[in-house]
């Protein structure tokens, strides 16, 4: 691996959404905006309920908390770029900040694919081992997991943006994405190493996508079955419905351009770019949501707090009433 000096540029154009005509920047700089907010209210609702309610310290509301860290995180790294590219036309990012980018991109994304391969176990164990369940799966262990998610994954994306790195880059500077990602930077490198770094890439990312889906659906299917032979199968299903639906909506979109790729389906540049926004952001939108409604213990926690807060102004009212 060769080290080079012979880059040229010294920025990168990010364009959003190419073919965008100039009236809809306003709209949908405000839109995606929005986007951003709901975002981070939302996962830091999630994360606020999960810190203050002592009956949500459990291994799967950790798993909820880190996998709400992500989204949160994937928003703020991402949106504010292509905000400002919509509501100032700024297009320029810098060399280094692109590549920063690009690495937290990818990290975050590879983070959240192996958390969900820790919750689709949680919930393995629990259903196949219910009684070695306290022992196998504490707060401790599963706070250890996601530690090495985040730290090993860290490490891991460091080396494949340092290898984006080796490439030289001369004379294209555009990306016609919404944010930096190794395939929209390494197609602009130059050199005879480019394909390599790209298999590398793309090897790194199979390992990412494919070994934990292959866990996850493994771990499903026994739960289903073992729901089945169970008496209280509807009671397990409405446990683990939350998971399958959140893990549904992170890997079916992947899957399906992965797919389509390999099988010589091509998409134009306008529909990949939204296909690419939608499936990274729409997910950590509509999380808080899931874990919200579909959550028995966090919908208990809350009707609980918002039955105790009504009682609470309810006896203050009668106390002012009395004194009067």
């Amino acid at each position: 691996m060769k080290f080079t000096n012979s880059t040229n540029i010294k920025d990168f154009i990010i364009v959003g959404f190419p073919g965008l005509p100039p009236e809809y920047y306003g709209p949908v700089s405000v839109l995606l905006l929005l986007l951003l907010l709901a975002i981070v209210v939302g996962n830091s609702f999630i994360l606020t309920v999960i810190i203050y309610e002592q009956t949500l310290h459990k291994p799967t509301y950790l798993i909820f908390f880190h996998l709400a860290m992500t989204d949160i995180a994937f928003g703020l790294v991402t949106l504010p770029k292509i905000i400002a590219r919509y509501w100032w036309n700024d297009m320029i990012s810098l060399f280094g900040t692109c590549f920063a980018q690009m690495y937290f991109v990818h990290s975050l994304g590879a983070i959240h694919s192996f958390l969900l391969l820790i919750m689709a176990l949680d919930r393995f164990v629990a259903i196949w081992f219910p009684f070695r369940y306290p022992v196998l799966v504490t707060n401790t262990t599963i706070c250890i997991a996601c530690l090495l998610c985040w730290v090993l994954t860290f490490i891991r994306m460091l080396g494949i943006v340092l290898h984006a790195l080796t490439l030289p880059y001369c004379n294209l500077n555009v990306i016609m994405q919404c944010y930096c990602d190794h395939i929209s930077i390494t197609q602009l490198g130059c050199g005879e190493d480019v394909a390599y770094v790209k298999q590398v890439s793309f090897a790194n990312a199979l390992v990412t996508l494919l070994v934990p889906l292959a866990f996850i659906i493994f771990s499903y299917f026994s739960i289903i079955v073992a729901a089945l032979k169970m008496s209280q199968s509807h009671k397990v299903m409405s446990t683990c419905a939350p998971q399958i639906f959140v893990t549904c909506l992170y890997y079916v979109p992947r899957c399906f351009v992965y797919l389509s790729y390999n099988l010589g389906f091509t998409f134009s540049i306008q529909a990949r770019v939204v296909i690419t926004m939608m499936y990274s952001l729409i997910p950590a939108m509509v999380n808080p949501v899931i874990y919200c409604l579909k959550t028995k213990d966090i919908k208990m926690a809350l009707t609980q707090r918002f039955r105790n807060r009504k009682i609470s102004i309810a006896h203050k009212t009668d106390h002012k009433r009395v004194l009067k």
